[in-house]
C-alpha cells in the first residue's frame, strides 16, 4: 500500500469512497504496481475481494504482497479473498480432465463470440452467496462483518487478444459495475493496456484497445493512467500518472486531473509533483 498516493486520492484503509469504479491504464509503461496498491489497500480495509487473475498467477500476486506486508493465503483460507486464476482455469477449458472440471467462468473460451456471460455470472454469483454487503464467513473465527466487496481485474485488454470483442468487454465492465458498484455499494478497480501510440479518434480501430479504453473511461468515476516519461528514460524517475476524478456536480460532470511522476521501489513506490524529485533538482 503506498501511502503518498492514498494521500493523492484522498483515501485510507478506514476511510474511501464506496460505490466507485476505478480505470488503471497504461501505455508503453506498466500499472500494474497500482494493482498491487489497490489489492492490499482493500484487503487491509477488511473488504472482500474477488480478483480475477487473467494474466498473473496467485503466487505472483502472493510474492508481491507479501513485501507490502499482506498475506494473500490468509486472506484466501479465512474467505476475505477469492482468486480466479485466469491461466489456470483456461487449461481446464482448452484441456478439459474430469478429475480438474474447473469453474464455467472461462467458458467464452471455447467459442469468444458468446460474450463474457459466464465471467459476469462467475462474479454475481460468487457475492450473492456470500452475502455481498459484507458478513462473517462460516467455519472461521470472523466474527465482524466485512467491508464492501470489492472487484479486481488484473487486465481486461488481453481479452481482446482471445477473441473477445470490445463490445462485449464493455458490456462486461457494464454489469460490473452495475452489480458491484451500485446495486452492492461497493468498488471495483480494473487494469486496461494499450500498447502502441495514442491514436486518432478517426482511426477507423472498432475492436482494439483504443477503443476498450475510451468506452472505460466514459463509465469510471477514476482514473490512473500511467505512461512513461516524455523525455525518455530516467533512472531516478520511471514514468507519471496522470489522475482524473469526475463527480457530478449539479446536472452536469465536474472533471479534475493532476499529474504526477512517480518511482516504483522494492516495497512500494514515490509520487511527486512533476518537476520536484531530487534527481532533476
Amino acid at each position: 500500500m503506498f501511502t503518498e498516493l492514498n494521500s493523492i486520492l484522498n483515501i485510507t484503509p478506514d476511510s474511501f469512497t464506496r460505490g466507485e469504479f476505478i480505470l488503471v491504464s497504461d501505455r508503453q509503461s506498466d500499472a500494474s504496481f497500482l494493482i498491487h496498491h489497490f489489492l492490499s489497500l482493500y484487503l487491509r480495509a477488511r473488504c472482500r475481494v474477488w480478483f480475477l487473475g487473467l494474466v498473473q498467477s496467485f503466487n505472483h500476486y502472493s510474492a508481491v504482497s507479501q513485501r507490502l506486508g499482506i498475506s494473500l493465503t490468509q486472506a484466501k483460507e479465512k474467505g476475505q479473498l477469492v482468486f480466479l486464476e485466469g491461466l489456470k482455469e483456461s487449461l481446464s477449458v482448452l484441456i478439459p480432465q474430469e478429475s480438474n472440471a474447473g469453474s464455467q467462468a472461462m467458458d467464452f473460451l471455447r467459442d469468444p463470440a458468446v460474450g463474457l456471460k459466464s465471467l459476469y455470472e462467475f462474479v454475481r454469483s460468487s457475492m450473492s452467496s456470500s452475502g455481498g454487503r459484507g458478513e462473517g464467513v462460516e467455519g472461521t473465527d470472523e466474527t465482524d462483518e466485512w467491508g464492501p466487496p470489492v472487484l479486481l481485474v488484473d487486465d481486461l485488454s488481453v481479452l481482446l487478444s482471445l477473441g473477445v470483442s470490445v463490445g462485449a468487454v464493455l458490456d462486461f465492465s457494464h454489469y460490473c459495475r452495475a452489480t458491484v458498484c451500485s446495486q452492492l455499494q461497493g468498488n471495483v478497480v480494473m487494469l486496461a493496456r494499450c500498447d502502441g501510440e495514442e491514436e486518432d479518434d478517426d482511426d477507423g480501430d472498432d475492436e482494439g484497445p483504443e477503443r476498450l479504453l475510451k468506452g472505460l473511461t466514459h463509465q469510471c468515476s477514476l482514473t490512473l493512467h500511467v505512461q512513461g516519461l516524455p523525455t525518455g528514460f530516467c533512472r531516478d524517475i520511471h514514468g507519471q500518472v496522470e489522475v482524473c476524478w469526475r463527480r457530478r456536480q449539479g446536472g452536469g460532470q465536474y472533471t479534475q486531473r493532476k499529474l504526477f511522476q512517480y518511482k516504483v521501489h522494492d516495497k512500494g513506490a514515490s509520487f511527486f509533483a512533476r518537476g520536484t524529485s531530487s534527481a532533476v533538482l
